[in-house]
């Protein structure tokens, strides 16, 4: 799964990384290590109008056309990839409206075997790349009230991140950036392929400190690594 994510780059520099134009409107997003649901995030998407490749700033949590309140983006912050086609919230944005939703890592949880409590762990490319993860999003209402949100695509975890969830973002390597956010693709469901074992491989796994399971805390402390002499280390 992906509940919380690091995003540090500035809207210029993802505009030259994923070759975009800016559709932020002007909206400038602080540095955030601890990016938590239903703030607002930077997604990378096409335009409907015109087929440009547009940086936006979208709400995490995918809120459907037919939903009766926006609230319910709370509960769709993260969408599986072997039900895309089957779920009404999911089914459309999967077919036309695909992002990619650029972060520098995320985070995970996983239960000590030697204490109670559980231990947080930071995923993020050795060579301090960023990740791309897959995205869907909806626009909901129109006019003052419009509202536009998005979800991560989480898949089955493999290699190393087994070990830590079942579940993991559906991570994208940039040569398969621009299939997925293209509405045109004639099979979708050929998208979902796991990232390569190699992309998984050169993740760090780190552990952190017990403060970023508070979304209040939002600073690149963050990411330093956390070990104490009685905690579960399994990387």
């Amino acid at each position: 799964m992906c509940g919380r994510y690091a995003a540090s780059r500035s809207p210029e520099d993802l505009i030259v990384e994923y070759e975009a134009v800016d559709g932020t409107d002007g909206a400038r997003l602080p540095a955030d290590f601890n990016v938590a649901p239903t703030v607002p995030v930077h997604a990378v998407r096409t335009r409907v109008r015109d087929g440009v490749r547009e940086l936006s700033v979208l709400r995490w949590g995918l809120v459907p056309s037919w939903a009766e309140d926006a609230r319910v983006g709370s509960r769709f912050i993260n969408a599986r990839a072997e039900t895309l086609t089957a779920k009404p919230a999911y089914r459309s944005a999967f077919a036309r409206r695909r992002c990619l939703v650029p972060a520098d890592g995320w985070f995970e949880w996983t239960v000590r075997v030697d204490r109670p409590g559980k231990q947080a762990y930071y995923m993020t490319p050795y060579d301090g790349a960023g990740v791309a993860f897959a995205g869907l999003w909806e626009v909901w209402a129109s006019g003052a009230g419009r509202l536009l949100t998005c979800t991560i695509v989480t898949t089955e975890a493999i290699g190393q991140l087994t070990a830590l969830h079942d579940r993991m973002p559906l991570v994208l390597p940039a040569e398969r950036h621009a299939e997925w956010l293209d509405p045109e693709h004639p099979d979708p469901q050929s998208l979902l392929a796991p990232p390569p074992a190699e992309f998984v491989a050169g993740l760090e796994v780190r552990p952190v400190g017990p403060e970023v399971g508070n979304v209040a805390n939002t600073g690149p402390g963050l990411l330093h690594r956390y070990d104490e002499p009685a905690a579960q280390t399994l990387f």
